[in-house]
This record gives structure tokens, sequence and C-alpha cells, in this order.
């Protein structure tokens, strides 16, 4: 089972069918999904699952950032993760990384700055964020854009993050993490 996290701050809110429905549409060909809102989740609830991924959010919902002790599982977690944008962020506040201001609404030119399974060499990508990370010991830069961090894997577990939406383009990104 793939497990799809909410990241909203409402649960059935206006952003679901923006940033989990699309993720939903990507993953159900390959394997039923199992959606639950972030509130819902804990080290126990991730047991049954394959693989998680972290939906984005809307650029003025910041809730979950702002209490990420809701997110203290994913330090147990053994799971392959993927954060799509908020989730990124949440992946590196759970992990002691720090987050810094980089708006970025549209198409974003991405560099491949490390080998990983998701992409490679330059593309572009949607992106629709307030912030990203900064450097930190925990994850690997795999990419890079003109304002900052686009992509980072934890360095001893499989959980890797993009800034920028592959559930609008570049789905193959999904794809690809989930045959990994």
């Amino acid at each position: 089972m793939i497990l799809i996290v909410d990241m909203n701050s409402k649960k059935d809110s206006l952003g679901f069918s923006e940033f989990v429905l699309p993720i939903v549409s990507i993953v159900s060909p390959f394997q039923e999904p199992a959606v639950k809102h972030y509130l819902e989740l804990d080290d126990r609830s991730t047991k049954d699952c394959d693989r998680i991924i972290l939906s984005g959010n809307a650029l003025k919902d910041d809730v979950s950032l702002r209490h990420p002790e809701n997110f203290d599982w994913l330090m147990k977690c053994e799971k392959p993760v993927l954060g799509i944008c908020a989730g990124m962020q949440m992946l590196g506040l759970a992990f002691g990384c720090r987050l810094k201001e980089s708006l970025g609404i549209g198409m974003t030119q991405i560099r491949t700055v490390k080998a990983n399974p998701l992409f490679s060499l330059a593309f572009r990508a949607y992106g629709l964020h307030n912030c990203t990370l900064e450097p930190c010991e925990v994850f690997d830069v795999l990419a890079e854009s003109e304002s900052g961090i686009e992509a980072v894997k934890h360095r001893q577990k499989q959980m890797y993050g993009v800034l920028f939406h592959p559930e609008v383009r570049n789905k193959e990104i999904i794809e690809r993490f989930l045959m990994m």
C-alpha cells in the first residue's frame, strides 16, 4: 500500500483537490493508495504501507510547518518517503534542519547536482512555495535552482524531498519513486 499524507491544515479542505488528488491519480495505476490527514498519523499508522508520499499544500497554509512534533514518527520510519513541497520542508524540520525564505511561483529551471534515482540533468518544474531548506548535515542536496535547494535525500534513509510539484509537471518522478 502507498500512503499519501494530506499536509493541508484541515482535513478535506479545498487544498485536498489541488495537492492530494493529483498524487492519487498518479499512484492509482501502480497500487491503490490510502490517504490520511497528517494529524491521523503516528509511527503505528505507517506500518502497513510500503511507501509514503507527503503532499504539498497552499502557500498560506503553514499550520503543519509550525508543528513539526506531529511528524516525530518520521524519525523512526524505515519506509521510503517522498516529501513534496511542504512535505520536503517537513522532512527537514523533523530532522532538525532549518527553513529559509525562498518564494517560488511558476516554472523553475532545476539542475541536478548529485546523481539519484528520481531525476537527472537539468529540467523545468512547477514551483509554489514560500521557503526551502537551508543546507544541513542530515540531507544531501540533489538539485538546486537560482533560489536555492530544490531536492534532497536523507543520508541514511530512503527519504527524498522535492520542493517543486511533480504532480503538476514531471509526474515520472513520482512514478520512479514508486518503482524504486
